[in-house]
């Protein structure tokens, strides 16, 4: 399959799959390193871009891939994307995480909390989930016009600097600005209107 953002086949979802099951079957600690590598900075990124303060995105980072290692045996590459699985349950973390900050103790719960604890991990049916959130996604994406796709896919794909992609597009840097945030804004509206 070709992928409109990067205009080429996409092997990169096979080889996460690949990692995701040597460590699940071998216990690979340099395939962890590589998953860590590209997604711990990507997942900060995005986690940062949803109001978690830097410490906290760290955090949530870190928390996914350690859950990525704890629960790749989970991981079924037939039913959804390895990225998507891994940002599915970075949110998931995000969401547990904003909970616990809104939930105030209170002196009466003692140790009765503990009992109805939920399991923080992807549940049974995130991947079914998490698939359609990226089909939302990337139909929401290939819906954008052209120019602003391109600075979309070379500031979050590419992950280049605004002044960078001014250069590489030959445009000045308020227009780069200007176009990411109307493709923001034109995303977060379609994204809406799936929902």
């Amino acid at each position: 399959m070709v992928s409109k953002i990067s205009g080429e086949a996409a092997p990169d979802g096979a080889r996460w799959a690949r990692l995701i099951e040597a460590i699940a079957v071998d216990g690979d600690r340099e395939a962890f390193a590589e998953l860590f590598r590209y997604f711990a900075p990507r997942i900060k990124t995005f986690m940062q871009r949803s109001g978690a303060s830097e410490q906290g995105a760290d955090e949530l980072a870190q928390d996914t891939l350690l859950a990525v290692w704890s629960k790749a045996e989970l991981f079924d590459p037939r039913s959804v994307g390895a990225a998507a699985w891994i940002f599915t349950i970075a949110r998931n973390l995000r969401i547990d995480a904003l909970r616990r900050q809104k939930r105030t103790p209170s002196d009466d719960t003692g140790g009765a909390e503990l009992e109805f604890r939920l399991d923080e991990g992807p549940q049974p049916d995130s991947g079914i989930e998490a698939s359609q959130v990226e089909a939302r996604v990337r139909n929401a994406i290939s819906a954008l016009p052209d120019d602003q796709l391109r600075v979309i896919e070379l500031s979050f794909f590419q992950e280049r600097a605004h002044a960078e992609i001014a250069k590489t597009l030959d445009i000045p840097l308020g227009t780069v600005k200007s176009r990411l945030r109307l493709a923001m804004a034109r995303l977060r509206n379609l994204l809406d209107d799936f929902s």
